[in-house]
């Protein structure tokens, strides 16, 4: 099933390659915005005194899950169904649920300022500090400390992992015509888990909190919803645009059939 590249089409395509370009333009220049410098009391001192620690999933190793996974997962898929319409539309909801969640995240970082769990160390390295508690870190540190709340780590494996865990239940038709069949279940529940392993070590080094989770996996579901039947739908392994076409050949050929009679 192949889409019938039209006006309608060529403007919709330019739009959605727009968009996205928007979305990681201002994901870049969001990260390097200052965000709001939340005041510390002393007797709250102790929440941020967390030991410095190496990342568990540094970025270099979550960057490359977070944007070749999808691309992996859903190539693959292609090479069973052959389905352009398909590899089409899952790029376009995986690429918009990333980019969303990009700007999304680095907003509410920026407008919230929560400190890391480990920032009195990155405001004072040495341990000492001074009666208007004015930081003496590295300024590049000390910014990136105020950036905890959403986990970035969280939300973007959420976004990712959460999105394969939906398009590879629809493929499988897990939650429809594939009920009671474990195996399917389990390859639903497999990305959530990698998502939530890489969540949960933001907690154990002290870098982040876990909220940005639930940012990710709704922004996953709602872009995913978007070009997507639901999951118990007998037809959710096929996007929407497959699903009209269809319906606009078969309109066709009633009326085809009807000049006939």
């Amino acid at each position: 099933m192949s889409i019938i590249y039209g006006k309608d089409f060529l403007v919709g395509y330019l739009f959605d390659i727009l968009l996205r370009i928007v979305l990681v333009g201002l994901f870049i220049e969001l990260e390097k915005a200052e965000p709001f410098t939340r005041i510390i009391h002393e007797d709250e001192l102790w929440l941020y005194k967390k030991p410095r620690t190496e990342s568990y999933v540094p970025t270099t190793i979550l960057w490359p899950l977070v944007f070749t996974m999808p691309v992996i997962i859903i190539f693959c898929v292609f090479l069973v169904y052959k389905d352009k319409t398909d590899i089409y539309q899952a790029i376009l909801a995986v690429t918009l649920a990333l980019g969303f969640n990009g700007v999304i995240t680095d907003i509410i970082k920026l407008i919230v300022g929560r400190p890391r769990p480990d920032f009195f160390w990155r405001c004072f390295p040495d341990g000492q500090t001074n009666p208007d508690f004015k930081c003496n870190g590295n300024p590049v540190v000390i910014k990136d400390g105020k950036k905890s709340f959403p986990s970035g780590h969280s939300s973007f494996a959420f976004t990712s992992f959460g999105f394969i865990a939906l398009y590879i239940a629809g493929k499988l038709h897990t939650f429809s015509l594939g009920k009671g069949q474990l195996w399917k279940l389990f390859a639903f529940v497999l990305p959530i888990c990698i998502a939530l392993l890489i969540a949960l070590s933001r907690t154990f080094d002290y870098h982040h909190h876990w909220q940005g989770s639930i940012i990710g996996y709704f922004l996953a579901y709602m872009c995913y919803r978007y070009y997507y039947p639901p999951l118990d739908s007998q037809v959710c392994h096929k996007p929407y645009a497959a699903l009209n076409q269809i319906q606009l050949e078969n309109t066709r050929n009633k009326n085809e059939q009807i000049k006939w009679i």
